[in-house]
């Protein structure tokens, strides 16, 4: 849509491109209509913030402040936590070892073989995880 503005006086004239897909798309967003969307862009009767924004850019810092306090505090349990998971992954590969020693062994002496399906599915856990 293209709309031109004239003055009542004097020389001039201001031509405006409006795309008709976004004033509609704007109508059916705030519930009004499209004649109403282009008097409110023509005349910049736009509502302020009342001191909003003010108040949210303040809530965001402290909240961003907490946030990383809150990271600080989080990142040497994470830390930790790493350390243990790989901690659990040597033992696994360990205690695999020993099962398999253990086997051996009981196949030298012919005795009965242990299978601890248990166990290893646990051993699997840990050295996956």
């Amino acid at each position: 849509m293209k709309l031109t503005i004239k003055p009542d006086r004097g020389f001039g004239k201001v031509e405006v491109e409006l795309d008709n897909a976004e004033i509609e798309k704007l109508a059916e967003r705030y519930g009004v209509p499209p004649e109403r969307i282009i008097e409110i862009a023509l005349i910049g009767e736009f509502k302020e913030s009342k001191g909003e924004l003010e108040q949210l850019e303040k809530k965001a810092e402290e909240l961003e402040k907490r946030v990383w306090k809150l990271e600080m505090e989080y990142a040497p349990l994470r830390y930790k936590a790493y350390g243990l998971s790989e901690d659990n992954k040597i033992l696994a590969i360990e205690l695999s070892g020993l099962i398999a020693e253990n086997n051996q062994l009981r196949r030298f002496l012919r005795l009965p073989l242990n299978r601890n399906i248990e166990l290893r599915k646990l051993i699997s856990y840990y050295l996956q995880g």
